[in-house]
């Protein structure tokens, strides 16, 4: 598609160009002044029209990542000793079995699969996330249960459908090895490495991952010709009409909150009743956390349960109102029934928004 040359010279899309000038609000379509996109989003995000969201949506503006920094000498090492055991099988009880092997960093540390096979080639329950923002993305996994990057860590070690592994073995493992006995030794001053050890070299690993630059990324930096008007157009509607920055804004395009999505499969085979078998709460039945969309474009397929495999399948998700819970006639397990997230409501986006917005979705 041509790169455009103005909100109005995009010649073979009119109608595009035009509805990128006209636009309705995201609920009750009340119509606006026109507006010129070109103008109005030339600053950074500060100076940018206001997003239009629902009731209970909890924003931040847009914003770049912090400034790339350099880690000091000791945190260099913490950082090597983390890369070595993120690709290092022996964390496995197979002994076959990385962190790497579902979070490549060729796939933006991810696997690319629906959802992720692990020990004796099980098929886990969720999607690989990418871990790119994990050092701003707190709490961690889909379902919030670890606070941290060090308790991160742990769980798919010990996890009997991924790594498998005791960590007492692990231990032991890891001990036998000179290489890590003196790498270690050099930063934790003990003759021994503990589990802590590995988590903190772990963490310090992802902690040091950050995402790649993109069109988004300089644009928001205040490159005003970053995006041609087909995208220009996307990000529009992203926060207004399409209502995605009801829950995807700030610096990680992610309200780091839970939201149901309407893809539990309440009372059905492939049930995934999300933050409650963290929290039992009822209100969190069937809730799972706001993934960042930075580098989204390397991380399909999406949701929790890696069910859509495009933007374009995305969108259309969307725009019908999510998901739909099963109401079956009796409650079935412990589980009260799922609550639709009120952010959630039909868009009636066009063809041609829907285009714009998967072309803004690539930017990212």
């Amino acid at each position: 598609m041509p790169r455009a040359l103005g909100v109005l010279g995009w010649l073979p899309h009119a109608s595009l160009a035009a509805s990128a000038l006209l636009f309705a609000a995201a609920v009750g379509a009340r119509a606006v002044e026109p507006v010129d996109l070109r103008a109005a989003y030339s600053g950074t995000p500060g100076s940018w029209p206001r997003p239009q969201l629902r009731p209970g949506a909890v924003f931040e503006e847009f914003a770049p990542l912090p400034p790339r920094t350099t880690p000091d000498a000791r945190e260099a090492k913490w950082i090597e000793l983390g890369a070595k055991l993120f690709d290092d099988p022996r964390l496995s009880a197979s002994g076959q079995i990385a962190c790497a092997s579902c979070h490549a960093a060729e796939l933006a540390f991810t696997d690319a699969l629906r959802t992720s096979f692990g020990h004796d080639r099980q098929r886990g329950r969720r999607n690989s996330q990418g871990l790119l923002v994990t050092r701003w993305m707190t709490p961690l996994f889909w379902d919030g249960r670890a606070a941290t990057l060090e308790e991160q860590a742990l769980h798919p070690i010990t996890d009997g459908k991924e790594m498998a592994a005791e960590l007492a073995d692990v231990e032991q493992r890891m001990n036998a090895v000179p290489e890590y006995r003196e790498a270690f030794a050099a930063l934790t001053g003990r003759s021994a490495i503990r589990r802590g050890d590995v988590a903190d070299a772990l963490a310090a690993f992802q902690r040091s991952l950050r995402p790649r630059g993109t069109r988004f990324s300089r644009f928001v930096a205040g490159d005003n010709r970053a995006l041609d008007d087909q995208q220009l157009l996307g990000l529009h509607l992203f926060r207004t009409k399409a209502g995605c920055a009801n829950c995807h804004n700030g610096m990680l395009l992610s309200d780091r909150r839970f939201h149901n999505l309407g893809l539990s499969f309440y009372g059905r085979a492939r049930e995934d009743l999300g933050r409650w078998e963290v929290t039992r709460l009822p209100e969190d039945v069937g809730r799972f956390r706001t993934p960042s969309l930075l580098n989204a474009g390397r991380t399909a397929p999406y949701m929790h349960n890696g069910l859509l495999r495009s933007f374009a399948n995305v969108v259309a998700f969307y725009n019908a109102g999510g998901g739909r819970d099963r109401r079956p006639s009796a409650l079935e397990g412990d589980a009260p029934q799922p609550t639709p997230d009120p952010l959630l409501a039909p868009l009636h986006l066009t063809r041609e928004e829907q285009e714009a917005l998967v072309a803004f979705l690539e930017t990212l």
